[in-house]
């Protein structure tokens, strides 16, 4: 009796390539679910800028051949990904989240790219982004604002910049997206759309290829259904790159090595009193149960009061941001004739006014602000704390003025990793999310800490209902 493959649609990356290994699916029954599911879903959820429809089939075609014939690239092969529309594919449309780009096509491709074709992955498509990947909500007000799947009948913020990559994944059409992250724009959308999201050290991953806001703070990472598969696409992505100076000062490390070592015996700090102020009520009591979860395993929790406020981070990163991004795209900001989001044009012209000596004396506040944080930090493995204060809420309660990113930016002016993943449901179903953060280039402790507590619960297996 011929067993029937199974159902992929939310199947981790780990599943998909154990199943490709013993046969029970392949790379092209991978992909046309996953092109079934964009077709089906994509547009009320609008996800992706644009779908790579019989490229990847072919590419999926060609790693099946590759696979039976003996000559399987690792476990990432032929398995589909897709991109934030801020990532450079030769002679390919790259929009930046921005309508003056509609048609801008890319000089060459990028680094985080090349290597997950290197290790055989199929880019099924680019996902949209946030206008010149600036904000944290999720919204875009030309090219259209991704639907989080999480409620499908109100509109609620899906996370930015990386919204579309976080839809992607949530809804099922892709079991992995890559995203970038200079205040949140990874863990945001992992928070509100239930996923693990990796914010990586500034200079772990290339920068090559990628449209720039914040040189400074700019991180590519990945945004997974598992803390093993945001591990598995990490480790291909790390490392040298000529192209990208910042990562020779570092080479790879084995994210594997220690990955299921448990916690018992680290040392963690919490977030104190004075910063739960404004959380609300279901994502306090998830974030408590998170840290009573992690001291069952063996950890010691111990609350730990920050040198600064979280938004004093915040504004530190702010500043820096708002003048690099000015640099890059303020005359475009400046321009009344071009087709710029009003929301984002005002964030953008923020850089405006800011001065040499005003941006310079942020740069050196920031690294003020880190030696003050690790002498707080000197004791203690991570810091644990919400990856947002609120889950996702409806569009029409959007603030554009402010910013989701409290507690994720403290993470880029601090130059940390961080790992978000879902550690409960609110009252109303919506996705809560815990955020593990690491001294920079920890990326491995990060991911420690987050698959102890994942195997420890549930939250990570819970996904929308779209059917």
């Amino acid at each position: 009796m011929t067993q029937s493959a199974p159902d992929p649609t939310f199947m981790t990356v780990h599943a998909l390539s154990a199943a490709i290994s013993d046969g029970s699916l392949t790379s092209t029954g991978i992909v046309e679910h996953c092109l079934r599911r964009i077709a089906a879903h994509d547009g009320k959820l609008h996800a992706f800028v644009e779908v790579y429809w019989e490229e990847a089939r072919l590419a999926a075609q060609a790693a099946d051949q590759a696979i039976r014939s003996g000559h399987r690239l690792g476990p990432l092969h032929g398995i589909p990904i897709a991109l934030k529309d801020i990532i450079d594919m030769e002679g390919r449309i790259t929009t930046g989240g921005s309508k003056v780009w509609e048609n801008r096509r890319s000089p060459t491709t990028a680094t985080v790219a090349q290597r997950l074709i290197g290790a055989g992955m199929i880019i099924i498509g680019k996902t949209h982004s946030v206008e010149f990947a600036m904000g944290g909500w999720g919204t875009n007000t030309h090219m259209g604002t991704p639907w989080n799947p999480w409620d499908m009948e109100t509109h609620r913020t899906p996370g930015g910049s990386s919204a579309g990559s976080g839809v992607a994944v949530a809804a099922g059409m892709v079991p992995a997206a890559i995203g970038t992250d200079t205040g949140g724009s990874v863990r945001l959308p992992a928070s509100f759309c239930g996923l693990a999201g990796l914010k990586t050290t500034v200079g772990r991953i290339s920068l090559h290829g990628i449209l720039p806001l914040s040189t400074t703070l700019d991180t590519p990472g990945p945004m997974t259904r598992s803390v093993e598969d945001a591990a598995m696409i990490y480790d291909v992505l790390q490392g040298p790159d000529p192209l990208w100076p910042p990562t020779l000062a570092h080479g790879t490390h084995d994210p594997f090595s220690s990955l299921r070592r448990g916690v018992k015996g680290l040392r963690l700090a919490a977030i104190s009193a004075t910063e739960r102020a404004g959380v609300d009520g279901p994502t306090l009591a998830a974030f408590d149960a998170a840290q009573a979860t992690l001291q069952d395993l063996g950890a010691t929790v111990t609350e730990v009061e920050m040198p600064r406020p979280f938004t004093a981070f915040a504004a530190i990163a702010g500043r820096i941001i708002g003048a690099e991004g000015y640099r890059f795209v303020g005359a475009l900001a400046d321009d009344p004739n071009l087709p710029v989001d009003p929301n984002v044009r005002p964030r953008i012209q923020l850089g405006r006014d800011i001065k040499a000596h005003e941006y310079l004396d942020a740069l050196a506040e920031q690294q003020v602000a880190k030696a003050e944080y690790a002498e707080a930090m000197m004791d203690f493995d991570a810091l644990l704390l919400p990856s947002t204060e609120t889950p996702a809420i409806p569009l029409s309660q959007v603030d554009e003025g402010g910013t989701p990113a409290r507690f994720t930016r403290a993470g880029n002016c601090l130059e940390l990793c961080a790992l978000s993943l879902p550690n409960g449901l609110s009252p109303d179903g919506l996705p809560t999310s815990l955020q593990i953060a690491c001294t920079g280039h920890e990326e491995a402790m990060a991911l420690r800490i987050g698959w102890a507590y994942e195997q420890a619960t549930d939250w990570h297996r819970q996904h929308p209902a779209l059917d």
